[in-house]
């Protein structure tokens, strides 16, 4: 397109968006970094291929990930061309069923078929497998979802990846059978069916390939195996792919994504022309290079280097923390500095890895007077395992508690039906007895099943309340209450419920109980430190009702912060074991690292990271060590936090001096280190290992990486630990 000639609607668009906009070629790879605005560019380019006459608008599809993301690429795209309105524009799974609605009969359906919902599954398996409870049918549920995602059948000699578990199989085919003779679908069955079918109908396929001549498709590195296929399906040699999407951003394994999709596209579909997205509009360049800095130490990747329009900035802070309640103070500090300065409280975000560390802002932000708000997730107090275990706890501090008994007498199931249930809550009602005196006296009129697990969940009451004490200084002597909680969750069976959940769906339930027992455990195992923390713990909820304030601190994991942006971003956590886990490596590692670019990513004015010396899990303080992912920073790009002007505690000199700055690689000494990469150590409690890499630094003398023979990956400051010792080869 010649100078002089672009329409109105292309104005703005800098040269890579242009030319991804108006390229013609039937392969083409739009890598769009973090903030280059990939949104502006895929939908002016379905405007663009109508509006020049190139295509009709129904020979158009565009898919995407969420209803919303469609919506507003169609609303985009009808803004510049209104014909556009024609297009299809789509989730994957709103287009598959589109598409066999279309196509029933060729799918033994009728156009009128029912879409399941998980719901709809377990309960379909249930209906097959009538002793299952429905626990087990929802773990089924999911992982036939899984398997649908990754197209595998039920005889798939492959399904041992999705479980290992004998029954499954037979499980998945039964529910299958079940499912088709319903005439209904599930929500894996509307990518899997389709692109089953295209790869097996010529003529299908080649009518579907005939009526959309262009495809585009956003968030590509989001795409399941499923989907994939289906993609490939769909595109003919002579069809327009375009497949837009970042490498670096593609932090959805769990839920199936496979990246692979992303840096194979040019070696499925030759010719592929790549364009790279690299202007970025959102953050300084001071927030890009630190997240560069972290991103290219990952193998797996097709490359790019994010460029700031908006050049300089202050370079990112690293605060080195005692522990998580000064990462609390850290970031109520920060916020109330900014908000003092003119900011307001909804340009502040805080990160975390999980739900769980949600828990301290919770708890500490009321009595700081600072507002929050928890995107993606329920407040913590409000979550089912928590509520869980604050039943338990409420029925010690008041047996004729009805709510919470009921929640909590037959769970996990102990056989204790409706029924019995009426027989119990009817004689305390009836003869002013509490709950727990009323299931003794009507255990005997009680199904032998149900009674055997009443006598069960009796025995947890019992034992817990003749582990109070009456003196509130006991503590350091007797326990806390987190004790109480962890033994609880344990012998009740509900901590190995939790866990299952937690391995099937993903999710992080057990390690929310552990959070509840790291809030428990300043309590007292008495009477009067039960009460004190449910009083504690009912303020914090009728604060977090009483909150409707849109001027509010963002409360966010880093996974939900994807296509988000904050002026001011505080990644917490970085501790090794929290983030990353010590059991991450290899792809998960690589997911981990894009996992942390993208939450550094969000930041538009400011950024910073804290890593706390002491944790608390389980109930019990833990030191650690800082993740290795601030280790693969250049030095020279943050610097670390240490103003002793204000009331918090310095950081602790293991880490960095107080007044430590993290010098530039030219304030560094040429004095060459006493250790180095490839050198023999050994450490007291890892035992043998290689340092794989030392960074210099002024103050604090050389941070040396080691790896050891166990695979545990650790970094020591020499200058403040003596367990470190040089092996002579």
């Amino acid at each position: 397109m010649k100078l002089g000639q672009i329409p109105e609607y292309l104005e703005g668009l800098n040269p890579e968006q242009l030319e991804a906009v108006c390229y013609e070629g039937n392969r083409l790879l739009i890598l769009a970094g973090a903030g280059t605005g990939k949104t502006r560019v895929i939908t002016t380019k379905i405007a663009h291929l109508v509006k020049q006459g190139k295509v009709l608008p129904e020979s158009i599809l565009a898919v995407t990930f969420t209803n919303k993301a469609a919506n507003e690429m169609r609303e985009r795209a009808m803004a510049i061309e209104p014909y556009c309105e024609r297009a299809i524009i789509r989730t994957f799974h709103s287009f598959g069923a589109w598409f066999m609605r279309r196509n029933a009969k060729a799918f033994d359906l009728r156009s009128e078929f029912t879409i399941y919902d998980e719901d709809d599954s377990a309960e379909l398996v249930h209906s097959i497998f009538p002793a299952f409870n429905k626990r087990d049918c929802g773990d089924y549920a999911f992982l036939i979802a899984k398997a649908k995602d990754y197209c595998l059948a039920p005889d798939s000699p492959n399904l041992d990846f999705i479980s290992r578990n004998p029954e499954f199989r037979r499980i998945y085919s039964a529910y299958e059978d079940r499912l088709r003779s319903t005439g209904n679908v599930d929500f894996g069955d509307l990518i899997l069916i389709p692109a089953l079918l295209l790869e097996k109908d010529e003529t299908i396929r080649n009518r579907t390939r005939q009526r959309f001549r262009v495809i585009l498709v956003d968030e590509y590195q989001d795409s399941n195996i499923a989907q994939f296929r289906l993609l490939q399906q769909l595109a003919g040699s002579d069809t327009m792919l375009c497949v837009v999407g970042d490498d670096d951003q593609s932090i959805y394994r769990f839920r199936g994504a496979e990246v692979k999709n992303i840096l194979n596209f040019p070696k499925v579909f030759p010719d592929t022309k790549i364009i790279r997205l690299e202007r970025n509009y959102r953050s300084h360049q001071a927030i890009l290079d630190l997240a560069h800095s972290i991103v290219i130490h990952n193998e797996n990747r097709l490359g790019k280097n994010l460029l700031a329009t908006r050049p300089g900035g202050n370079r990112p802070i690293i605060a080195f923390l005692d522990d998580q309640d000064q990462e609390v103070e850290f970031c109520a500090h920060t916020a109330r500095q900014y908000v003092k300065g003119g900011g307001e409280w909804k340009d502040i975000a805080i990160l975390y890895r999980t739900n769980a560390q949600s828990l301290g802002f919770e708890r500490l932000f009321p009595q700081f007077d600072i507002p929050y708000r928890i995107v993606g997730a329920v407040r913590f107090y409000e979550r089912e395992e928590i509520k869980d275990m604050l039943a338990f706890l409420a029925i010690l501090a008041n047996p004729r508690d009805e709510i919470s008994f009921k929640r909590i007498v037959n769970k996990p199931s102990r056989g204790i039906g409706a029924t019995s249930l009426d027989k119990i809550i009817s004689f305390s009602l009836h003869n002013g007895a509490d709950l727990i005196e009323a299931s003794r006296q009507t255990i005997a009129s009680i199904p032998r099943k149900g009674s055997e697990g009443l006598k069960e969940f009796l025995t947890l009451v019992e034992e817990a309340k003749t582990s109070f004490h009456k003196d509130m200084t006991v503590k350091e002597n007797s326990g806390d209450l987190g004790s109480l909680i962890s033994d609880f969750a344990q012998k009740s069976g509900l901590l190995e419920f939790y866990d299952n959940k937690d391995r099937i769906s993903g999710t992080h339930k057990k390690e929310n109980i552990d959070e509840l027992v790291n809030a428990a455990s300043d309590h007292p195992l008495s009477e009067e430190g039960l009460l004190e923390f449910l009083d504690d713990v009912m303020l914090d909820q009728s604060r977090q009702r009483n909150e409707n304030n849109e001027d509010s601190v963002t409360l966010i994991t880093m996974h939900n912060t994807k296509g988000l942006e904050f002026p001011i971003v505080i990644v917490t956590g970085l501790e090794q074991g929290l983030f990353p886990r010590n059991d991450e490596e290899g792809d998960d590692i690589e997911e981990q690292r894009r996992l942390f670019y993208v939450s550094v990513t969000r930041a538009k004015n400011q950024l910073y990271l804290t890593s706390c010396r002491w944790r608390r899990i389980h109930g019990k303080l833990f030191e650690t060590m800082p993740s290795q992912f601030i280790s693969e920073i250049d030095p020279s790009l943050y610097k670390l936090w240490a103003d002793s002007r204000n009331k918090m505690r310095a950081a602790s000199p293991q880490y960095h001096s107080p007044s430590m700055v993290a010098p530039s690689q030219s304030n560094i000494s040429a004095k060459k280190s006493e250790w180095e990469p490839g050198m023999s150590v050994y450490h007291d409690e890892y035992g043998n290992g290689t340092v794989i890499k030392v960074t210099l630094s002024q103050s604090a003398g050389p941070l040396v990486i080691v790896k050891f023979e166990t695979g545990k990956t650790a970094q020591f400051f020499p200058k403040y630990t003596k367990k470190l010792e040089k092996i002579k080869n």
